[in-house]
């Protein structure tokens, strides 16, 4: 068999990357030089319009294109048909400009806005079509982002973790595949899974929203996605203004850092699912789409309202093929990319959430332990330093050699943090500077033990033997 090159090797592994691929990202969507360009049905356009001059004050041609993120020629277009067809007027100039027109609703107007409103009460940022909406992530996938080790460790130099979890993590996350962190409670799974979705630093674009068969569903959430401002004074393709300056990129799109979704016990399947509102008549896109292009967190797996395995059912299909299916009101389906490093985090054992053939589709698997002694050690002194307290190695010690041994008290990496925040806010009871005495070390020490009620006639549960090990240090 003749020997491959080194190049061609690579490829035939999928460990090179096609030329160009960690730019593609950065390709802002084009701007729509034209009506027809935005993708859209021209009433779909001409009822937007409508109904933003019938809810709103707004009239003049920059104040409209600057709320439906169109460019001016094309809502002058618009306008212009809307006069023909004697739906709104030019009641005069603006600010005194004779070259800026105000524009207000016809009664005619008004009577097709309110038809309009009927048929979904949206008004906003006007959609780009499905079709585009898959083409943009197509060209921002998140395994094209490739993380180095020391961009890795620079994201986690915050934590105390040993050198195999990094191993593990950093093909995890350039897979881009899912990632299970399991392991005893209180070591850092939730603190990674976050880490892990601020190690990206490329920009991509999220979309106001999408359209589909008419519908309109949203998309961008400033409370999930964080908008990073495009550079000023860039130079549009067309050369137009949209809010008093020139802009590249089609407004209808946000660029934003990839986002980072975080659900809890709150996840329920319908969650999943587009959110209809029968009011209103526009959709809000489930929690997996706004994570497209990101990461998605699912903490405390095993403790939502749903079963784990009917969770893992429904995401068998996109964790293997990277598409999700969505369903209107209508009952029509869609496909949209399911784009996004799912990270599922539990102190559950693996085994009883999911079945062999979840497990499988979970290629990423690592179990996050217990610190050891040295870096238990290392935490406690970061928390001292940032907290402002003098460091004792003593206290440590009778930890590491005393405490955790003959209250059966696991150990754990939240447990200097938890000691020194209780210390703390026993010395700013007592009015006192923090520092770490042997009696606030007691004190804080019994949060950490939980001791079962005594039966009646049994023997009490004796807090001296405790003290006695404190008072020694």
């Amino acid at each position: 068999m003749q020997d491959l090159s080194d190049k061609q090797s690579l490829e035939c592994l999928d460990f090179s990357q096609p030329k160009g691929l960690e730019e593609q990202p950065r390709r802002s969507p084009e701007v729509p030089r034209r009506l027809q360009d935005t993708g859209l049905n021209r009433q779909f356009l001409l009822d937007s319009i409508l109904k933003f001059l019938y809810i709103s004050a707004l009239q003049t041609v920059s104040e409209i294109s600057n709320q439906v993120k169109l460019s001016s020629r094309i809502i002058e277009s618009l306008l212009e048909i809307l006069k023909k067809q004697a739906l709104v007027e030019i009641i005069g100039a603006a600010d005194n400009n004779p070259l800026i027109f105000q524009y207000v609703l016809t009664s005619k107007g008004k009577q097709r806005a309110i038809e309009a409103l009927k048929l979904s009460e949206y008004v906003g940022p006007v959609p780009v079509p499905l079709a585009a909406y898959q083409a943009q992530i197509g060209k921002q996938l998140v395994s094209h982002e490739r993380i180095k080790p020391d961009r890795l460790l620079q994201t986690f130099s915050h934590l105390v973790l040993p050198e195999t979890i990094f191993r593990q993590l950093g093909p995890g996350i350039n897979s881009a595949k899912a990632i299970l962190l399991y392991g005893q409670s209180g070591n850092g799974k939730s603190s990674i899974a976050e880490g892990l979705g601020q190690v990206f630093q490329q920009t991509i674009y999220i979309p106001y929203c999408i359209e589909v068969d008419g519908h309109i569903i949203k998309i961008f959430d400033p409370a999930m996605h964080e908008e990073v401002s495009s550079e000023p004074g860039s130079e549009s393709s067309d050369g137009r203004e949209i809010t008093g300056r020139s802009f590249k990129c089609d407004p209808r799109w946000v660029r934003c850092r990839r986002p980072v979704v975080i659900t809890a016990g709150e996840l329920t399947l319908r969650m999943l699912d587009l959110d209809f509102d029968p009011v209103s008549k526009y959709y809000e896109a489930p929690l997996q789409v706004k994570a497209t292009g990101g990461v998605f967190i699912i903490d405390d797996f095993g403790r939502q309202q749903i079963r784990p395995l009917d969770l893992m059912n429904r995401w068998i299909l996109p964790l293997e093929k990277r598409v999700d299916y969505l369903t209107l009101h209508t009952g029509k389906k869609f496909q949209v990319p399911f784009d996004s490093v799912v990270i599922f985090s539990t102190n559950i054992p693996p085994e009883t959430l999911m079945d062999a053939a979840a497990l499988r589709r979970v290629p990423y698997k690592l179990q996050i332990d217990p610190p050891s002694a040295a870096e238990f050690e290392t935490i406690f002194r970061r928390v001292c330093e940032f907290y402002g307290l003098e460091f004792s190695k003593d206290v440590v010690s009778y930890l590491l050699d005393d405490f955790y041994d003959k209250n059966s008290v696991p150990l754990a990496a939240f447990h200097p943090k938890f000691i020194v925040e209780h210390v703390i806010a026993a010395c700013k009871y007592e009015g006192v500077l923090p520092h770490i005495s042997h009696n606030l070390l007691q004190e804080a020490l019994q949060n950490l033990v939980v001791s079962k009620p005594t039966e009646p006639g049994g023997p009490a549960c004796n807090r001296q033997d405790q003290s006695a090990a404190v008072a020694h240090l």
